[in-house]
């Protein structure tokens, strides 16, 4: 049995979402098609609005509404302390752990090689840019063997530059189980993990 054009074509949209199986994506066309058109349209009109009503923050590439974003204009915040996370998910758990008090700055992936993702299709090279009145570079990439690959680039590639003479470069410490991601950890473990954090 055929299923009609468009519903078809949903369920393979929602197949090209990460985690998102066959069998999910079906399920997830077949739960709309029950739902009310006012509940639909809302829907649409909030999957439209993510793209329009948000802007990568033009110092950090933190996800916001604004730029530059929230922490990036907050006077309040440690200038001294750079924050180096993959996602911008990994800046919400750090927020949430209430643990760290200065700057991020957003990669928006790892180095990948298998996935042909280098540093040049990530935020990687501006870094320089953000160093000034920087004392500790924190990197705090997942610890995975993308996120570890991503710290040691990270860190041979500010020590080749003069702009990261001065600065200390610490590696987020071992309080995260290996192979987690940060967005998924607690914050007790976040908090541990950067307190434990080491020189690279």
């Amino acid at each position: 049995m055929k299923l009609p054009r468009s519903v078809q074509q949903l369920i393979e949209s929602f197949e090209k979402l990460p985690g998102i199986g066959p069998k999910s994506a079906q399920r997830l066309v077949f739960y709309l098609l029950h739902n009310p058109d006012h509940q639909l349209e809302e829907f649409s009109e909030r999957l439209l609005a993510l793209k329009k009503n948000t802007v990568l923050c033009s110092q950090c590439h933190n996800v916001s509404e604004t730029d530059p974003c929230p922490v990036c204009s907050d006077p309040t915040r440690d200038s001294s302390a750079l924050c180096v996370v993959e996602q911008p998910l990994d800046v919400i758990a750090l927020e949430n752990s209430g643990a760290f008090h200065g700057k991020y700055h957003v990669l928006h992936g790892a180095i990948a090689p298998l996935n042909n993702i280098g540093p040049d299709q990530l935020f990687l090279y501006d870094i320089t840019k953000r160093l000034d009145g920087v004392e500790e570079l924190i990197i705090a990439t997942n610890p995975t063997m993308e996120g570890e690959a991503t710290a040691l680039y990270i860190t041979e590639y500010l020590r080749q530059h003069k702009e990261g003479e001065n600065v200390k470069i610490t590696r987020i410490g071992h309080g995260l189980p290996i192979g987690a991601d940060i967005e998924y950890a607690d914050g007790v473990t976040l908090t541990r993990a950067l307190e434990g954090r080491r020189n690279i």
